[in-house]
């Protein structure tokens, strides 16, 4: 549909009541940007003088000016930039309104600390310079830039920006985590409001951080990672704060459309993608739709803007998985397994995000919005696997292989897992900007729901029982069995159905958040974007978790050949073969009748233990200052935080079954100075030293009030309430060199030094309040603060347009990153090591053509390994192994509004691997197969 009849209908719809508004002043305005001619980037410092009246003033760091109290008329602009020659404009003063008029000279000089994009074409461009002339470090990522790598979300667009690790699963990106500390650690936020946690699986038993494969990439604007956060923002940010921002209207408020169309095959079982995008956008009022930066609308004459996204992408993703899992007893060989499990995976994830914002902006003093985003993703598994379980008496054999004995009763085990979950959010936002006297006033009210709801998970099993031995290869990527006796595995003879397990689970987080800033333009330093900005914010967070378990065994075992369909289910490019499927709605019948017979039993204890429920207050209040002299920038400020929290959860005495209520309590005040300081050797490179400090405050399991305790055999898993946050203070020294075309060359050092870092923990303690009256030793499972911990590290970043070579050579381009650190945690006591997903090694690199209506590029990744999960010793702490990607985007322009384009993920097929203690005990391999997708983008 073009894009005049889209914009046509919005105002159909809403300009009905917007016909009788109109905005009365005695006095008008003008306001616009200077822009360099040459690449369209915002101009700071350069004069602007009306003729007829001889007043002047200076462009701000955006590029930015504005006279005010002008009468209606005709009058001639004179701009003069910094070693530029003046450049005369007429324009034309409508009476009662604004007029915007931007103004391209001859001149290339670096600008702006906050932009308004004008359009696609020069967003790198324009976000580049904001970067370069940011009082704090920053890191943007445009939509323009996210469209030529195949990323389907959030998470894998973030990870391609330097200092970014990507944490995957399932064969997409989900978490990333910043400079060496792990995703719990991050601030989140959706155009500057806190997103809540979605899924209640990350690492560390976290459970703070957002899932960012929920947001698809066709609803970003830009991404911005904030390395060293200002005072203004919130201080939650050990690692860094990730803003997503959404698609905003142009500086033009033309009508506008944006529309993606495409397709695709997932090469491993040849299933197939949908992926749509839509969005647009106009400005409209009581005279219909208008467009400003003529010079010849006002603000009144269109005083709304609405824009409006929808984005979705289907999947039907196959994963071949296998996973061994380690003996890990005295005396037995180091690498005998106790199960080798084979898993093919179906999967599909219809991921849909949706929103948009109205604006009412009378005039250049006053605007209100209001905001409305809904993102997420509802996925199906159906998983069919056999494991082998072994004895547990395991033989070396001279040649390296291993014997073992069947397990009795259950050898082999078929298995069918048939789950489905929905991950949601939802954010609510309504704000406003107001001149008052020659200040800022800002506000902001907003509301965001996270939810995590998991209907169903059936996890069907039966049993053969039938001995055997089994010889196998030990510590290989991909273990081979050599059956030497038994039954075959593959074939349904001898199975009956032991259980069926089912659960349901619902986690859901609200935030509701308020904050109030005023901005004061001010002069008592050389420094043209000079101000003291002061504010205050409140944000109140709930958090609740249930899990519900349930369990049905059979009186008799149903034969597992009346549950299977089709021939031998062969994969794992044809080592593994896990025989028929087993039918996931036959199973859902049998769990069904015997529910409806009273015959499936509540796990009541487990119910009870899984609850948590947490409430968290956090006020704030800062005020600081940017500054300086001649090149020298300054921002100095202080910021303080104090935050209560209570947290509910459950007791049990698994003797008796009894369930008692347990809650405790925690507040803490918390101030976070910091001290940022930017020099401009030449007009293209720049300098920083900089001081910031930060906060995380524990994880919901990891401070959860539930207890489970089991008196037989004195264990206790609970929570920890009495966390201290982790606290950190941070140093950083950067140096940048900007490059023409939006290029760029730097290198910077980074330390942070952290206090009351939270650590899982195992721990033999004599006694205990949660089991009373038990004698023996306790083995207490729970979470501590480390006293200390640090990461250090380097972060390089190059980008080139090769625009100096002759004739088609000039398209020629090339990008990298990289990423050091070196991190040091006791994550046991006297266990020096390093932090936890915390790769050593992180880079991206890229070679493109841009030249004309082509667009290629190949881009790689490289993330190095990194503990996952700390375990009761070196030996059975879990890795995640390194892995290297490669990926392809390519576009052509057939006409000025239409592309066409093709995609290539995971070209190399990279596997997902996990290691216990050493690499050569790998305990989880999986694949997935190349992607390809082709479509059409529409730009009008």
């Amino acid at each position: 549909m073009p894009h005049r009849h889209i914009a046509g209908l919005l105002v159909g719809v809403m300009s009905g009541a917007t016909m009788n508004l109109a905005y009365a002043a005695d006095t008008a305005t003008l306001q616009g940007h200077v822009l360099s001619s040459a690449d369209k980037r915002p101009l700071a410092g350069a004069q602007v003088r009306i003729r007829e009246t001889g007043t002047s003033t200076t462009t701000s760091p955006d590029g930015t000016f504005r006279f005010t109290r002008l009468t209606a008329g005709q009058y001639t602009l004179v701009i003069t930039p910094a070693r530029s020659p003046a450049v005369e404009r007429t324009v034309v003063v409508r009476e009662s309104g604004t007029t915007s008029d931007d103004v391209l000279v001859d001149a290339v000089v670096p600008s702006l600390d906050h932009v308004t994009v004008t359009s696609q074409r020069t967003a790198n461009v324009v976000a580049r310079a904001t970067q370069q002339n940011a009082p704090n470090m920053v890191t943007i990522r445009t939509a323009e830039d996210i469209r030529k790598t195949p990323d389907v979300s959030a998470a894998e667009a973030t990870a391609r920006m330097p200092g970014v690790s990507l944490e995957t699963d399932s064969g997409e990106g989900r978490y990333v985590n910043i400079r060496g500390l792990d995703t719990n650690l991050n601030s989140t936020t959706f155009d500057g409001i806190h997103l809540p946690p979605t899924n209640p699986a990350s690492a560390q038993n976290g459970g703070r951080a957002v899932a960012l494969d929920t947001i698809p990439a066709g609803m970003i604007g830009q991404i911005v990672v904030t390395n060293t956060n200002k005072p203004e923002q919130d201080a939650d940010a050990l690692g860094g704060t990730i803003d997503i921002a959404p698609r905003k209207m142009p500086l033009s408020g033309k009508p506008f459309l944006d529309a993606k169309l495409g397709t695709g095959v997932e090469t491993l079982r040849g299933t197939t993608i949908q992926d749509y995008e839509l969005t647009v956008g106009a400005r409209f009022g009581a005279h219909g739709v208008a467009g400003l930066g003529s010079g010849l609308t006002s603000y009144s004459d269109a005083p709304f803007t609405f824009i409006g996204t929808v984005a979705s992408n289907q999947d039907h993703r196959g994963v071949d998985d296998v996973e061994p899992a380690y003996l890990d007893q005295p005396g037995l060989p180091n690498k005998a397994y106790g199960q080798i499990d084979e898993r093919h995976y179906d999967y599909h994830r219809n991921r849909l995000g949706y929103g948009g914002e109205l604006d009412f902006q009378p005039n250049a003093d006053n605007k209100w919005y209001f905001q409305y985003y809904n993102f997420g993703y509802t996925e199906s598994v159906n998983r069919q696997d056999i494991a082998t379980n072994f004895a547990g008496n395991p033989v070396q054999n001279p040649d390296g292989t291993i014997t073992d004995s069947l397990a009795s009763g259950n050898g082999y085990a078929k298995g069918l897992r048939d789950e489905q979950e929905t991950l949601r959010t939802q954010l609510y936002a309504l704000g406003g900007e107001n001149r008052i006297g020659p200040g800022k006033l800002d506000y902001r009210a907003g509301f965001t729901s996270g939810t995590y709801d998991k209907p169903y998970d059936y996890n069907t099993a039966f049993w053969n029982g039938s001995p055997g031995s089994v010889t196998y290869y030990p510590g290989y990527d991909f273990p081979t069995q050599t059956i030497l006796s038994g039954p075959n595995p593959a074939d349904p003879s001898g199975y009956t159905l032991h259980s069926i397990g089912n659960s349901t689970q619902y986690t859901k987080t609200n935030e509701w958040s308020a904050n109030v800033n005023y901005t004061l333009p001010t002069h008592f330093t050389s420094a043209e974007d000079e101000q003291i900005k002061f504010g205050a914010g409140l944000r109140r967070m709930s958090f609740s978790s249930q899990t519900n378990y349930y369990s049905y065994s059979p009186d008799v075992g149903i034969p597992l050949s009346q549950a299977v369909f089709g021939g031998p289910n062969i994969f794992y490019n044809g080592m593994y073969n896990v025989g028929p499927s087993i039918s996931d709605g036959y199973m859902r019948g049998i769990y069904g009748a015997a529910a409806a017979a009273g015959n499936v039993m509540s796990l009541s204890g487990q119910d009870a233990a899984s609850f948590s429920a947490i409430n968290e207050n956090i006020y704030s209040a800062y005020g600081q200052y940017q500054f300086g002299w001649g090149r020298l920038g300054v921002l100095a400020g202080l910021r303080g935080e104090w935050t209560q929290a209570t947290f509910d959860g459950n007791l049990i005495d698994a003797a008796t079954g009894a369930v008692m209520p347990n809650q405790t309590a925690n507040s803490y005040f918390n101030l976070f100075p910091s001290l940022q300081l930017r020099y401009d050797f030449t007009p293209t490179l720049v300098g920083r030293a900089i001081y910031s400090s930060t906060i995380a405050r524990p994880g919901f399991a990891q401070s959860s009030a539930s207890v489970s305790a089991d008196p037989g055999t004195g264990a206790v898993t609970t929570g920890n309430p009495n966390l201290k946050p982790t606290t950190s203070q941070n140093f950083d020294l950067q140096i940048e060199k900007y490059l023409p075309h939006g290029g760029i060359v730097s290198l910077g050092v980074f330390d942070k030094s952290m206090s009351d870092y939270v650590v899982g923990r195992v721990s033999t303690v004599n006694g205990s309040p949660y089991l009373p009256g038990y004698t023996g030793p306790v083995t207490l499972q729970s979470f501590a603060n480390v006293s200390s911990a640090r990461v250090r590290g380097l972060t390089a970043n190059y980008e080139q347009h090769f625009t100096q070579l002759p004739g088609l050579l000039g398209g020629l381009g090339a990008g990298a990153n990289w990423t050091w650190t070196n991190s040091h945690l006791d994550i046991r006591p006297g266990d020096d090591h390093t932090l936890p997903s915390a790769p050593r090694n992180t880079y991206n690199a890229s070679v493109f053509y841009e030249r004309g209506p082509l667009d290629m590029r190949l881009s790689a990744s490289y993330v190095g390994a990194s503990l996952w999960a700390v375990g009761g010793s070196a030996a059975t702490d879990v890795y995640t192994a390194a892995r290297f990607s490669l990926d392809f985007g390519g576009s052509y322009q057939v006409r000025k509004d239409v592309s066409v384009y093709l995609d290539v993920r995971n070209i190399l097929n990279t596997p997902l691997k996990f290691y216990e203690g050493s690499p050569d005990r790998p305990i989880q391999r999986e694949f997935y197969g190349p992607t390809v997708m082709v479509g059409v983008t529409i730009h009008e």
